[in-house]
């Protein structure tokens, strides 16, 4: 099991907060998402056999935030 953290900008409440996590956990391979409002960002553990961070990212850029893997 792999974990990413991402950072997420353009949240701004809790509806967001469901909204990002559910578009997370929706991908084959995710385990986990645990998304953080107050930092702007998500940590993914994820199944790196079966999903790459760089999709992980467009999910969330699909739903219309804005996202990138930090290190």
């Amino acid at each position: 099991m792999a974990s990413v953290t991402l950072r997420v900008e353009g949240m701004t409440c809790q509806h967001c907060v469901r909204t990002v996590q559910e578009a997370l956990e929706g991908q084959s391979g995710v385990e986990r998402a645990k998304v953080d409002l107050n930092a702007g960002r998500a940590v993914v553990d994820y199944d790196s056999a079966k999903i790459t961070p760089r999709t992980l990212v467009n999910a969330v850029m699909e739903e219309g935030y804005t996202a990138e893997e930090i290190a």
